[in-house]
């Protein structure tokens, strides 16, 4: 048949695959291969042959081959939910329910790799490593200064402290004695590699969870659905009268939907004496029908379901109404009223009950909203009564304020979260008779909503109903599901259960059954016999499952209600009295059996029953029958009927046909026509309900059990027509439901699966279904995948899907008993039965046939073979048993047509085998199938010759096609037994190739598509990854390495071509890092190979000579060197890491196209894979460790390369000193060589983000820390100097980087400063490169769906291992900071070790070169940087050993070359001193004395050491906040103890000279203990500060020091304008000493040229005697006393000039700094400085019209009082921010002084009045605050133009006081005087400080007319700016005007004129003040009119009558100024002598 034609095609695809895309086995590589091409792998299998691991002993020997357990079978046990397994009762059963059985028990079987997991660790993990708690690093210490109480004042400041009574620190042994340096060295290493963290990266955050696509999360085990679940408990009922009982049920409903969502609950809460009265009618009483309580699950909860409630009693005579009358009027506490009646009613029901207790009538119903009462306790009222959770209501109440919530949407609806209710329901309606149809219930229902019920007007029927509602339990005890089988857990059988009650979902639920259930619900709904004749009126039908005809063969399968027996054999609908029509709400629940025949049939019996007792009438009368034959054509029959009723009984044999058949001889009613409604469902996993589902399961069993000919509706099945049936029910498959196919995955799948692996055997022939049912399969499963994208991870796989491959899926297993092979002995069981392995229940599996002893010569001789062999089944059947291990695969291999010879052998075979086959027995695999297949080479065959749409969908589900080959290759090795078979043998060339073919077909279309399909290609992507990494476990690896090169090579033939290249770079290094993911990735790239010299052809036949050279290190000197690069032989050789590592190169090449996002990619999987190294149990060991960091040695220079490209994390160090040299230095452009200035300041802007740069960063080191040493040691030495030095700069970058935050910038930041932005910036990259991944949007979908959270077991959890700095949450707790900050802690920790272990393999390797010089002052930076930050005391004493070996190997380095570095370490060393932590000082103190002692060794005198250690301390007590002198002290002491203790030195002059430098630094801190008491004080701080400089007037180093501690204490602050005057005095200061030193006429010549900054710089001349020459040893030593050092100091003063927003000072910076820059022709400082110039000019001219710029306000502040000490009765101005308004700074002095004085201490004195000491209390502080304005006398004003004029270098301020002579404030205008107060400060602002000594105070009291005439001179000038204004403003000036004259206002002016001008005054010194003012009138009423004549220019039409108005005013108060201004004083105009002049001589 079609099958040989087929392979032919396939053979067809392959060579045309292979033409296109060239086969995997490559062309030879050629020498020299460039990065961007893959080189050809070495051949893996061949390699691990040569070299067998039994040749390596010790730890290397589990790198050298997978270990042989590496693939594990598991087979775990099947959870059954409840204590008896759901099965069906019979014995015989047919294969349908035979096959579902076996997919619903089968145990799982898992195939794993079983080490796939050992790269992970459980978070806890984390938890249990020890981290070594490091002390505090410096910035965290908290202050414990010496506070003012408990010392008396100035007690240690005036006495120097006795440095001998203070104790030293304990001295560190052998630090005097001198020792060889190579012993040194090894005890510095030994010491070193103590207590090291084993794993760095555990200390790391862990990689981004975004980034992990190989992650693989484990599906979840299938099981039943449940949606949320509400536990419903009925507590009682009761009614106003008891008198009989009553019977409840509880259903909800949706009434949206129309749709009943669950089955019913019947509940019985009668009392014993009222179920008595029944007794006779229940033979029993089973414990499951007394359920009082009732779990509902809602799997789509909305606002619209109900809990309906319908109540029943027993049947009675009358209708509904009349039995309910009794219940609405009568009362029991009536009784007296109404006891006769009520013994009626009771003796009635009793008859009733005795008569009739079989039958139920309607009786009253009621629903409760659910959602009024999950949504806040539902708005029902509390009683207050009632306990918290009771509720009463009534339903109208509950109705009103259930309203008010019905808008809330579904969002409220979450029923698993509410507060437990319980519920009192008092109103029942009763039922009325014609309308109890489920479509009457929904109107009722839907009318409960509305504010206007029609029911509301009903009488109710009184009750109460206590119902308990609560969200169910998780695991709910005594719990009976559906089925009644007791749900574990079930700790008493006989306790009263709760129900688990079936859900019918209100819409689809996508879940695959894994259970067998088979329920039927029957719903009678209607009867119409009102044209049957004869008394039928009150009409009950009898339900009854028949077996066949006889009516014993009615079946007991109907579940009983409430207190009755489990099972009865019939069920009765309640009867509605005489109604020949009725409805009915039924429903009979079945437990149907599971093979159904043509027999079984549903029968309707209708009674007429009669309700009294008459004579000779019997109760029932049967008044018509009809039936529903329940199995058709195979499928079981549901839905509606609508079926005629017989009036007689149907005759024989009646049960096959329908009623609809017209039988001749029976009588109908009316006239045959449908009379009766009846609705039949089924919840069924047996039954598929759906006719494409059911043909073809149907044809797939008529096949199995050849039962020929089968008719199927309308078509009789034969052999002929059976093929083409099956496969057009194949292709039909597609227009099935799909919620039954998902419902029925399992066995579809399964079938299609076995019809491909069984082809099934018709007439004799093989019937190829393959391609079909491969068709359906892809078909089905793309259909899944689109219609339920919600239910994926992030790789786009289904649960589902997932879930079937991982658990269900196996290989087809025959049925007979095998041996077990060896394998199987360590099989591991999930559970804890014995390692023999029971599949599906059956027997042990298959594995190769081991009773096979002699090799079979052909395949019918094994076939033989295995039939006379016990019936041996080999999985694979003989067609693949020709490619057994020594069969004659060849011959079929080279005739695959000869399909004579083929069929010889199938019939040779057939007949025989049929005779094993057909012992089958339970669940066995399918009879008469003989030609058997493997699935994996059948999907493969498949896959290749696909076509179209096939294609398309197998190509979007690539994933689930490549993981069913997975497993069913993995399966088939385990039951052929061919894991021992070396791996090229394992599976035939002819599948081989199909994988080839596939791969390099799926390549090319993500070459092709990746732009089109964006998602489709990043799913096939990641799935083709997914699938070569399972196959380097199962296949030839080397053959896995060639398909991966074809990848690339089809990636890498797009690239060239491709719009968007960095998005297929992405997919490939996403495919890379999925590859990479395997678990055995370290023996994947044959670690333990040496690189063989690149001339051996390949890598594995130079070593196969001798053993040893593959695991020896001792490799030739040029072997290092490549092992270092990205040679050939090295990418060849560990090809893997070599192709992670060029990809890494390539992306990180500065002109490359890396982007950042691709950045973050490659570092990303990078980081990934080491840390999973670091989290491997199997890698502990350190030799292993440095065999695996050779896999990645070319990071090394890798990572040297991309330093330029490094984020600098050297700029944040750097902030917290103001002038950094290194800066300095960089932005003046200094002549010194590259090593010595800052590495990083000079670069371009980097492209590396802070997040890849440190994970680079940490990658790097990581490998430097695991790597062999010697080996680096060789590398090093190789490199060239500048190579060394970059290394260098690299161990600097990586110290700033890692550098130890503490816990508050831990809070701070938590990874928010960086990650987020980065974050944004590369989705935005990626967006607009249209690279986004459809993956990533996944992953990101998914995680909003699901965080990670259950699904804890992943592919390869590499993350868990480290400690995750869990960054989305900000809100940490406590403990989280703290083990954070630990781990970060440890983390700086390690990384120093690491980096000062490499600095001392750089040490050693350069002290044997001549390269020392140019080197070991980098050394001693990094050196010194890693002292600088923050470090652990751990840390710091290795640092402290190495620094002291460094500087005793070379002296001469810090003494005679470089000062710098000299003052570096002796201000590091001198921090160290003054640690909190005892180790770390006695380190300090050490390494100090021995600097001092080898500086005084070399030249007899240590000036140098002496100077530098005194700037330093001065610097260190200015800088650092939380210095703490007591620590210093003690370590001065231990270094006077060294002194002494040096018994070399003792008779030398050094003891002295350290004495006497000791005694120094002592005084220093002495001033520090009052900087201390000052620390909170900015103001005091910065005076001591200034005190301190000014005493350094004489020691131009250590002036300078403090003026750099004061810049950088403003700077703090944020007053950039004194930090600039500070940097501005400090470059005078190195003027001066400059000019002094060499006259060089471009330099400025000291102060002086500093003058046009500020005036106060002349206090920086050196004039006095004792100032020391520059020329002294030691004197300006320091760094800045050099041109260099001042071009950088003013740099730094033009850049805080610039942030003070001072722009015009910039200038004068600049006139003195561009003489320099043109003296050395540098022009491109020129140019900046130009440009900065013009930046400052353009903003000066764009603030002149508007001053936006505010320099700062001014305040006088008075102190008064014995407590402030030196501060009582001084002044000062104060120079506080722009715009600070008086009460602030109030505030603030007050609130710091009562903190230190104490609340009740401190005054403010309100006034600005002088104040007068005796009044005051002397023990209070008294503070007096006015703002004062700057003052410039007239002349000054000529000069002081503009606004920064009026700004700058003030000195003068003003401020006023009115009073009055009677000693008020204010008074009237004539009484009214003003106290002008002006203040002369002793420098002009802006200065070194911001508060300056007021030296100067002076008063001018105006009297009253002078300040008439101040006043009317500012409004005149408000008219003026107001009129002048441009652009004009018509409010302001209407406001202005308003104010001048206004009618309501003419009262200021007009009045001032009156008081002061209406009479000339008496004294003559008053005259000219008269005259002066009545001008200033004159001026002002000119000023009104320019004024008015403007605004009417201005003003709008609508403004015309507001302007007449103003007009008008001015007039009257023109004339009422008229008399007063024209009067004039008639002395001050006296005639003046006429001058005779000469012209008139003449």
């Amino acid at each position: 048949m079609g099958f040989f034609s087929f392979r032919t095609v396939a053979a067809e695809v392959r060579k045309q695959v292979s033409r296109e895309y060239g086969s995997p086995q490559m062309s030879k590589k050629r020498p020299g291969v460039p990065l961007t091409e893959v080189v050809e792998p070495v051949d893996f299998e061949e390699y691990v042959s040569n070299h067998p691991p039994g040749a390596e002993q010790g730890p290397l020997r589990q790198l050298l081959d997978f270990p042989p357990d590496d693939l594990e079978l598991v087979l775990q046990e099947r959870e059954c939910p409840t204590l008896e397994a759901a099965l069906p009762e019979e014995e015989t059963l047919d294969p349908r329910v035979r096959d579902a059985l076996g997919v619903y028990t089968d145990d799982w079987l898992i195939i794993q790799r079983k080490y796939v997991h050992s790269n992970e660790v459980c978070e806890d993990c984390l938890r249990c490593k020890v981290f070594v708690m490091l002390p505090p690093p410096q910035d965290e210490v908290k202050r414990r200064s010496v506070c003012l109480d408990d010392t008396p004042r100035g007690s240690w400041a005036s006495s120097i402290f006795d440095l001998k009574n203070s104790s030293p620190d304990a001295l560190l042994p052998s630090v005097l004695e001198r020792a060889a340096s190579e012993d040194m060295d090894r005890r510095n290493a030994d010491a070193r590699q103590q207590g090291r963290h084993p794993d760095l990266l555990g200390l790391f955050p862990a990689p981004d969870e975004d980034e992990a696509v190989e992650r693989c999360s484990i599906p979840e085990i299938p099981k039943e659905h449940v949606g949320q679940r509400i536990m419903v408990k009925c507590l009682s009922l009761k009614f106003e009268i008891d008198i009989e009982p009553i019977f409840g049920t509880l259903a909800l409903y949706d009434v949206k939907e129309k749709k009943k969502i669950s089955e019913n609950f019947h509940f019985d809460l009668n009392s014993d004496q009222m179920k008595s009265l029944l007794r006779p009618h229940i033979p029993h009483t089973a414990i499951s029908t007394l359920a009082r309580s009732a779990i509902f699950s809602i799997t789509y909860p909305s606002a619209d379901i109900f809990l309906v409630i319908k109540l029943e009693k027993v049947l009675q005579q009358g209708d509904i109404g009349d039995c309910c009358e009794p219940y609405m009027v009568m009362k029991e506490s009536d009784s007296t009223k109404h006891k006769e009646k009520l013994e009626k009613l009771r003796s009635q029901a009793e008859q009733a009950c005795s008569r009739l207790g079989r039958f139920r009538m309607p009786f009253a119903w009621t629903a409760i909203h659910l959602l009024n009462i999950v949504s806040s306790m539902g708005g029902l009222e509390r009683s207050d009564s009632d306990s918290d959770t009771e509720r009463k209501a009534t339903w109208n109440e509950r109705k009103k304020k259930g309203f008010e919530r019905m808008s809330v949407g579904d969002d409220v609806c979450s029923f698993t979260t509410f507060r437990p209710a319980t519920l009192t329901v008092t109103n029942f309606f009763k039922q009325e008779g014609d309308r109890l149809s489920d479509e009457d219930l929904y109107k009722f229902l839907a009318d409960m909503r509305r504010p206007s019920s029609v029911l509301r007007r009903l009488r109710p029927v009184t009750a109460q109903l206590k119902i308990d509602i609560s969200p169910a339990p998780e695991s709910p005890h005594y719990c009976l599901s559906p089925e009644l089988l007791h749900v574990k857990p079930y700790p008493d059988l006989r306790v009263r259960p709760t129900k688990d009650v079936l859900e019918f979902p209100a819409r689809y639920v996508y879940t695959p059954h894994t259970r067998y259930r088979n329920l039927l619900y029957v719903y009678p709904q209607s009867l119409n016999f009102s044209s049957r004749q004869g008394s039928v009126r009150n009409i009950a039908v009898k339900v009854q499952f028949m077996a066949g005809e006889d009516p014993s063969q009615a079946m007991p399968v109907i579940f009983g209600k409430s207190s009755c027996p489990e099972f009865y054999k019939e069920a009765y609908t309640p009867i509605i009295y005489h109604n020949k029509s009725p409805e009915f709400y039924e429903e009979v629940k079945m437990k149907i059996p599971a093979s159904l025949t043509d027999n079984h049939h549903l029968l309707f019996t209708f009674y007429h029953i009669s309700c009294q007792p008459k004579q000779n009438t019997a109760l029932e009368t049967p008044v018509g029958y009809t039936w529903i034959p329940l199995m058709q054509h195979g499928r079981l029959r549901t839905g509606s009927f609508s079926l005629p009723v017989s009036v007689e009984k149907p005759p024989p044999s009646y049960s096959v046909l329908t009623p609809d058949v017209s039988l001749p001889g029976m009588k109908w009613v009316d006239n045959h026509k449908g009379v009766f409604n009846v609705e039949v469902t089924a919840a069924s996993s047996v039954h598929t309900q759906d006719p494409h589902l059911d043909k073809f399961f149907t044809l797939v069993y008529v096949l199995e059990e050849y039962s020929f000919p089968f008719r199927l509706k309308d078509v009789i099945i034969t052999e002929a027509n059976v093929e083409a049936e099956l496969k057009a029910s194949m292709a039909a498959l597609k227009g099935a439901l799909l919620d039954t196919c998902v419902r029925f995955l399992h066995q579809l799948l399964s079938k299609l699966i076995l019809l491909i692996v069984h082809p099934p055997v018709i007439a004799g022939q093989i019937v190829n279904l393959g391609r079909a049912a491969f068709e359906a399969m892809a078909l089905l499963v793309n259909q899944i995948h689109k219609n339920l994208d919600g239910n994926q991870d992030q790789h786009g796989r289904n649960n589902l899907l997932a879930s079937y491959i991982f658990y269900c899926f196996h290989l087809p297993m025959g049925n007979t008993a095998y041996e077990m092979p060896i394998q199987y002995a360590t099989l591991s069981r999930a559970t804890g039965r014995p390692s023999s392995l029971n599949l599906s229940r059956s027997k042990s599996i298959s594995n190769s046939n081991p009773d096979l002893a002699t090799t079979p010569a052909s395949p019918d001789e094994e076939v033989q073979r295995i039939i006379g062999n016990k019936g041996i089944d080999r999985s694979h059947s003989w067609v693949n048993s020709a490619y057994a291990p020594g069969g004659s695969r060849a011959v079929l291999r080279r005739n695959p047509n000869s399909s004579c010879e083929l069929k010889q052998a199938f019939e040779r075979c057939s007949n025989r085998m049929s005779a094993f086959l057909e012992s089958s027995s339970f669940y066995s695999a399918p009879t008469r199938q003989t030609a058997k297949k493997l699935l994996h080479e059948e999907l493969a065959l498949q896959w290749v010759v696909s076509t179209s749409t096939v294609r398309e969908a197998a190509l979007h589900q690539a994933w689930f096609f490549f993981q069913l080959m997975v497993k069913s290759m993995s399966h088939h090795l385990f039951l052929s037994s061919r894991l021992d078979v070396p791996r090229r043998q394992r599976f035939p060339d002819r599948f081989v190739d199909d994988i080839a073919a596939l791969v390099c077909a799926i390549s090319a279309d993500i070459a092709s598509r990746y732009h089109k399909d964006v998602e489709l290609v990043e799913r096939l992507n990641s799935s083709l990854a997914f699938f070569l990494n399972d196959l380097l476990s199962l296949i030839d690896r080397g053959f896995v390495f060639n398909l991966i090169r074809s990848y690339y090579k089809q990636i890498s033939n797009k690239l060239h071509t491709a719009q968007n290249p960095s998005a297929l770079t992405a997919l490939r290094i996403d495919f890379l890092r999925i590859v990479c993911s395997h678990e055995q990735y370290v023996t994947l790239n044959l670690p333990c190979s040496t690189l063989s010299p690149p001339a051996s052809p390949s890598p594995s036949t130079s070593s196969t000579t001798s053993q040893s050279s593959a695991f020896s290190c001792q490799a030739q000197d040029q072997g290092v060197q490549s092992m270092f690069e990205l040679s050939a032989p090295f990418r060849q050789q560990h090809f893997l890491s070599g192709l992670l590592l060029s990809e890494l190169s390539l992306i990180l090449e500065p002109d490359g196209e890396g982007l950042f996002f691709l950045h973050k990619k490659a570092i990303s999987a990078l980081h990934s894979l080491m840390c999973s190294h670091d989290a491997d149990p199997r890698h502990i060991d350190s030799q292993v460790r440095s065999h695996i960091a050779q896999l990645y040695l070319p990071l090394i220079p890798v990572v040297m390369e991309t330093l330029c490209q490094l984020h600098d994390f050297t700029e944040s160090v750097f902030l917290s000193i103001t002038i950094s040299q290194s800066v300095a230095m960089a932005i003046a452009g200094s002549p010194l060589p590259h090593s010595k200035a800052n590495p990083f300041a000079g670069r371009q802007g980097s492209t590396l983000s802070a997040e890849c740069s440190r994970t680079l960063l940490v990658c790097f080191l990581w490998v430097l820390k695991n790597a062999d040493a010697a080996l680096l040691e060789r590398y090093v030495s190789d490199l060239s100097v500048l190579q060394i030095n970059r290394l260098l700069d690299l161990l600097h970058l990586c110290v700033s980087c890692f550098e130890y935050k503490g816990k508050k910038a831990l809070e701070r930041i938590n990874s928010l400063t960086f990650k987020k932005s980065q974050d944004m910036k590369a989705r935005l990259e990626e967006a607009i490169l249209g690279t986004i991944g459809a993956r990533q949007e996944m992953v990101r979908r998914c995680r909003e769906r699901s965080p990670y959270g259950n699904q804890e077991n992943v592919r390869w959890r590499k993350n868990v291992t480290h400690w995750r700095q869990n960054t989305d949450r900000v809100d940490k707790s406590k403990a989280e900071v703290e083990q954070e900050s630990v781990v970060d802690g440890n983390l700086a920790t390690e990384v120093s070790l690491i980096v000062l272990d490499t600095l001392e393999v750089i040490v050693k390797t350069v002290v044997v070169s001549e390269l020392k010089e140019s080197v070991l002052g980098g050394v001693l930076r990094v050196l010194l940087h890693s002292m600088a930050g923050n470090q652990s005391a751990l840390f710091l004493q290795h640092c402290f050993a190495t620094q002291r070996a460094l500087v005793f190997k070379f002296p001469e380095m810090l003494f005679e070359e470089d000062t710098e570095l000299c003052a570096d370490l002796c201000l590091r060393l001198l921090r160290h001193c003054s640690s909190r932590v005892a180790s770390v000082r006695s380190h300090a103190s050490a390494s100090l004395y021995l600097l001092m002692r080898q500086n005084f060794e070399i030249g007899n005198n240590f000036a140098r050491v002496k100077m530098q250690v005194t700037m330093s301390l001065s610097s260190l007590v200015g800088m650092s906040q939380n210095f703490n002198e007591e620590h210093l002290r003690h370590s001065l002491k231990t270094i006077l103890t060294y002194a002494e203790d040096d018994l070399e030195l003792r008779d030398s002059p050094f003891p002295e000279q350290v004495q006497d430098l000791v005694f120094n630094l002592h005084m220093i801190l002495t001033d520090t203990v009052k900087m201390k008491e000052h620390q909170q004080d900015p103001e005091m701080l910065i005076d001591l500060m200034y005190r301190i400089a000014k005493g350094y007037q004489n020691s131009p180093d250590l002036r300078l020091t403090w003026l750099q501690n004061m810049a950088g204490k403003h700077s703090e602050r944020g007053n950039h304008a004194e930090a600039a005057h500070c940097l501005v005095h400090s470059a005078a200061l190195v003027a001066e000493y400059l000019n002094m030193l060499e006259d060089c006429r471009y330099l400025p010549i000291g102060c002086v040229s500093f003058q046009s900054i500020s005036s106060n710089v002349l206090e920086e001349s050196a004039v006095s005697d004792d100032i020391l020459s520059p020329e002294e040893e030691g004197i300006c030593a320091g760094k800045y006393f050099s041109e260099s050092g001042l071009v950088g100091l003013l740099e730094q003063a033009a850049a805080s000039f610039n942030m003070a927003g001072m722009y015009e000072a910039i200038n004068e910076v600049y006139k003195i700094l561009l003489p320099i820059h043109e003296a050395n022709r540098d022009f491109k400082k020129l140019a900046t400085v130009h440009g900065k110039l013009q930046d400052a000019f353009n903003k000066v001219y764009n603030q002149v019209s508007s001053p936006e710029r505010m320099f700062g306000t001014y305040f006088r502040v008075g102190f008064y009082g014995c407590r402030f000490g030196d501060l009582d009765e001084q002044e000062f101005v104060y120079k506080e921010p722009s715009i600070t308004k008086l009460a602030e700074i109030s505030h603030r002095l007050e609130e710091f002084y009562a903190e230190r004085f104490g609340d009740d201490m401190v005054e403010i004195i309100k006034d600005s009045n002088p104040v007068d000491k005796n009044k005051l209390d002397p023990n209070k502080a008294y503070l007096q605050i006015t703002y004062v304005e700057p003052f410039f006398d007239t002349y000054e004003l000529k000069e002081r133009i503009t606004y920064f004029d009026k700004n700058y270098n003030l000195r003068t301020f003003m401020y006023c006081t009115p009073f009055t002579l009677d000693g008020r404030a204010h008074g009237e205008l004539h009484e009214q005087y003003k106290r002008k107060t002006i203040l002369t400060t002793s420098h002009a602002f802006p200065y070194i400080k911001t508060r300056i000594n007021v030296i100067h105070k002076e008063e001018i009291i105006l009297v009253p007319v002078e300040v008439a005439i101040e006043d009317m001179q500012k409004k005149t000038q408000e008219l003026a700016f107001a009129t002048h204004q441009d652009p004009a403003d018509p409010k302001m000036l209407q406001m202005v005007l308003q104010g001048c004259v206004g009618t309501t206002v003419n009262q200021g002016p007009l009045e001032v004129a009156q008081v002061f001008l209406s009479d000339i005054p008496d004294d003559p010194k008053l005259f000219r003040h008269h005259n002066k003012l009545r001008l200033c009138f004159k001026d002002f009423t000119k000023r009104c009119e320019d004024a008015l004549r403007k605004n009417k220019s201005l003003i709008g039409p609508d403004q015309k009558e507001y302007h007449r108005e103003l007009e008008r005013n001015y007039t009257k108060l023109k004339e009422s100024l008229g008399p007063v201004i024209n009067r004039k004083i008639p002395q001050l105009y006296r005639t003046l002598p006429q001058p005779s002049t000469p012209t008139q001589r003449s």
